[in-house]
């Protein structure tokens, strides 16, 4: 297991130097300088020559090429444009908003698709197996920006049940920050939720097809215990392969979602700094989630070697 997280944490090197590479050079090449959209109104020839000029952003492109990767090896991430601090420093600062949310946003997806995936994979062709599937068809189908505006009206505006304003820091208060993470969280794990239903129900499907069901059966093993202790961590392997590609599109996701609840998360951050030419923390953020998803995806290649001894490297 050791030898499978060290190659996995060589081969992510290679590929975050590449991914840098492209993420500098594509907001390189974006028309309009920076410094005219730091200056606004206020912007003339000279003033943003001048501002260019204290920025570096008139040097040659390999110079700050070289200059930003001495940075990354460094740990320094660069600094913004516009606020002028480090870029790290203000991740930092809404990183736990956005942890907060995909972790509530996968609690949802993993239980509800959990749920529906047994109930439709214990009994195939059913009316509960075709309720649960087209309920996961539907809610794959709608977005998530749609689903959060809807709930927002219903339960925070209509109802008053759950805060406007959801996100509160859990260091502040423990109980506000747990409600103002239920309605986004939902609204971002639906649409994970019918992705791992579906996967969930075909790999139940296929387990309890099994002739070892048919044998624990029969000596009267109950079937609660047949069903989630053998069915279920059997088809656990191609669900965590589901989960994975859940967290990934919940990283997307989440940016729409935190718009709409005013999360202080890093997509309102990235937004506001690719409308803003804040080139530093663009690129920044970009390497953060490459970060982010290496290392789901670390977690996952060992739960699989935990889950099935034969996928373990040798």
């Amino acid at each position: 297991m050791l030898k499978l997280i060290l190659y996995r944490l060589a081969l992510a090197v290679p590929q975050l130097l590449l991914l840098s590479f492209l993420v500098f050079t594509l907001t390189y090449m974006v028309p309009g300088s920076p410094a005219a959209a730091i200056l606004g109104v206020a912007a003339n020839p000279e003033s943003i020559a001048r501002l260019e000029q204290q920025l570096g952003l008139d040097r040659p492109f390999f110079e700050r090429l070289i200059e930003y990767y001495a940075g990354l090896f460094r740990g320094d991430f660069g600094t913004s444009f516009v606020s002028g601090r480090p870029v790290l420093e203000l991740f930092a600062e809404r990183l736990p908003a956005t942890v907060s949310l995909i972790a509530g946003g996968l609690l949802v997806s993993i239980v509800l698709g959990l749920a529906l995936g047994i109930i439709g994979g214990t009994k195939p062709g059913s009316f509960r197996d075709r309720a649960s599937t087209a309920f996961s068809s539907v809610s794959m189908s709608l977005p998530e920006f749609w689903i959060g505006i809807i709930l927002l009206l219903i339960f925070a505006v209509q109802l008053g049940v759950f805060p406007v304003v959801s996100y509160v820091p859990f260091a502040v208060d423990p109980i506000g920050w747990m409600r103002g993470l239920i309605l986004p969280s939902i609204a971002l794990g639906i649409g994970g939720a019918a992705l791992i239903a579906r996967q969930t129900r075909t790999a139940m499907a296929v387990s309890m097809s099994s002739r070892y069901v048919d044998s624990l059966t029969a000596v009267g093993v109950p079937r609660q215990r047949v069903v989630l202790r053998y069915g279920l961590k059997n088809a656990l392997v191609p669900v965590l392969a589901s989960t994975g590609l859940t967290i990934s599109i919940m990283l997307g996701a989440s940016f729409s979602v935190e718009k709409v609840f005013a999360f202080p998360g890093i997509g309102a951050l990235m937004l506001r700094s690719v409308t803003g030419k804040d080139f530093a923390v663009v690129q920044g953020g970009v390497l953060l989630i490459a970060i982010m998803v290496i290392l789901v995806n670390l977690i996952l290649d060992v739960s699989y070697g935990l889950l099935n001894p034969k996928s373990r490297p040798s």
